[in-house]
């Protein structure tokens, strides 16, 4: 199996976390992960995988024009229905709207129609509703919350692939 994490990043602090999410999968032993920066994405690996996760920075409380435009150019050719799909998001400033990206990034998702999942309060603590947030002054005190989220994605994804 295949998942590809596609992130939008200008100070790489996204693109750090994507490697800590791509950790996190991979310790699940049930895919092969490639992170890819929107500006180098591999579309046809994206096409490819069974799990998509998205992440962006946060400006003015969502994903940024860069995300947008480039979600809304690429959703339909990735082929994107049925697959497994989360977000996660960065941001400089404590509740600076980082749900919100999240929830936009989700919002794509859906409308592709992929199976949005996070684990929610289902896999206890810590607790991640929609998605993963970290700080971008220092991303690394996030690093634990990003690799259980890649785990429990992983862990979803290799759930999925023993029903079908």
């Amino acid at each position: 199996m295949k998942t590809a994490i596609v992130y939008d990043s200008r100070t790489h602090t996204t693109e750090k976390a994507a490697v800590f999410i791509a950790q996190g999968v991979m310790e699940t032993g049930y895919s092969d992960v490639r992170c890819f920066n929107i500006d180098e994405a591999d579309l046809d690996y994206i096409k490819q995988s069974d799990m998509v996760i998205f992440g962006s920075p946060t400006y003015m409380a969502s994903v940024t024009g860069k995300m947008k435009n480039w979600l809304e150019s690429n959703i339909k050719k990735l082929n994107l229905a049925g697959k497994l799909g989360g977000a996660y998001a960065t941001e400089q400033y404590i509740h600076g709207g980082a749900e919100n990206a999240i929830k936009e990034m989700i919002v794509f998702m859906m409308v592709a129609g992929m199976m949005v999942y996070s684990g929610g309060s289902s896999c206890g603590k810590p607790v991640i509703h929609l998605g993963p947030v970290g700080m971008s002054q220092n991303i690394e005190d996030f690093e634990e919350l990003f690799i259980t989220y890649g785990k429990r994605m992983g862990e979803q994804l290799g759930s999925l692939q023993k029903k079908s």
